[in-house]
């Protein structure tokens, strides 16, 4: 047994502060699944405005930093232990960070008036989970993931510069694209090393062969063009040659995906539905590009939201029940609540892709929020009770 391990195992205080994932796993899923209901109520029965401020900054804001950091936060703690073999933040470390994080939450309610406050309150989570981070990784000598620390760190910019979009013109557009860009490159990495991992130990168990092609020089040019892609898009968003880096990216993500062979592991939903992510990352990337070089033809909102709403609300699902199960003891299996789930997040996002290409027709934006709400509300009504609860095998 590791000693993260068993400095996990070994902690006597509230379950929920034993592991990363814990706290922010479950109240990242309850927060996402309030999110998109309250943007579209706010839509049509509020003007559009939520606590006094623009509706669509609020969700566009509490998607990115206050939802997606928190999933990032939660996979990011329980990771870099194992990347490291340092110990985990847990117990009152853990629990301020946890606290920052709903300070922030909180603070997006705050009225027009209270907007510098609340951005020191709401930027002070990101700037301080961006220092654990560099510490753990830098302590650790791990410098394989130093550009973790890094996209990290510019998820913690890319907040604070949202917040001063009031006295820079453009700030905020910049912001939401450079946080997307940067889920979409976490994806690309992360994603790039658990699909095709759990994929083999799955075929492997069953000796089911070939399995994934292993990381080789196509990966690493796949990566290389991903992040000349983004950047190109974050700095000349409208330019045609950001538009055929990004079709090419996504056609590469897609050639990378099938080198992966999902299709061989498709009796398992846990194994399966990462597939699927990251196919939604392949097709994000591709309708973004296509968006920009045919702007009449392709909604510039259908690539962000297969990015949003496809790679990452599937994605987010897909890690979450596979590493909560894994780490509190359970097997990783999915049940039929869990395939539900899964279900959902697909049909959310199908829904959500609709929706530009119709007008954003009110009753597919409501259709795709409720479906939202469903497969993240059913998260944590299903996996709340083991994410607050001890191990499986442990006494008391």
């Amino acid at each position: 047994m590791t000693g993260t391990a068993q400095a996990i195992r070994g902690h006597r205080g509230l379950a929920l502060f034993s592991g990363g994932f814990r706290p922010f796993f479950l109240f990242a899923s309850l927060w996402g699944a309030v999110v998109a209901p309250i943007w579209v109520a706010a839509l049509h029965l509020n003007g559009g405005l939520v606590a006094g401020l623009d509706g669509r900054a609020w969700h566009v804001h509490e998607m990115l930093f206050g939802f997606l950091c928190g999933v990032i936060a939660g996979f990011l703690l329980t990771a870099i232990p194992n990347w490291t073999g340092r110990l985990p933040v847990t117990g009152r470390g853990l629990a301020g960070l946890f606290g920052l994080w709903v300070a922030g939450r909180l603070a997006s309610f705050a009225p027009p008036a209270l907007a510098p406050l609340a951005a020191v309150v709401d930027a002070s989570f990101l700037v301080v989970f961006a220092l654990v981070v560099w510490r753990e990784i830098i302590a650790g000598r791990n410098r394989r993931n130093l550009p973790v620390c890094l996209m990290v760190t510019l998820l913690a910019a890319a907040n604070i510069l949202y917040h001063v979009a009031p006295w820079l013109a453009g700030a905020d557009q910049l912001a939401q694209r450079l946080a997307l860009a940067l889920a979409a490159g976490l994806l690309s990495l992360i994603g790039g090393r658990i699909v095709p991992s759990f994929t083999q130990n799955w075929l492997g168990a069953r000796k089911i062969a070939p399995g994934p092609t292993p990381f080789g020089r196509y990966d690493a040019v796949v990566l290389a063009l991903t992040v000349l892609a983004l950047g190109a898009w974050i700095i000349a968003p409208f330019a045609a040659a950001a538009g055929w880096l990004l079709a090419g990216a996504g056609v590469a993500h897609t050639v990378r995906l099938l080198r992966w062979r999902g299709w061989k592991a498709r009796g398992e939903p846990l194994v399966w539905i990462l597939h699927v992510g990251y196919a939604w990352l392949a097709l994000g990337l591709g309708l973004i590009g296509a968006g920009v070089l045919a702007p009449s033809q392709v909604p510039a909102t259908l690539g962000v939201h297969a990015l949003g709403a496809g790679a990452v609300g599937v994605m987010t699902l897909a890690v979450m029940t596979r590493a909560t199960l894994g780490h509190t003891g359970r097997p990783r299996e999915a049940d039929r609540r869990t395939v539900w789930i899964y279900l959902a997040v697909l049909a959310a996002a199908l829904t959500r892709l609709c929706a530009p290409l119709h007008d954003n027709s009110p009753v597919l934006l409501a259709v795709s929020a409720g479906l939202w709400t469903l497969a993240f509300g059913g998260f944590a009504l299903v996996y709340g009770p083991l994410l607050i609860g001890q191990r499986a095998g442990r006494a008391g």
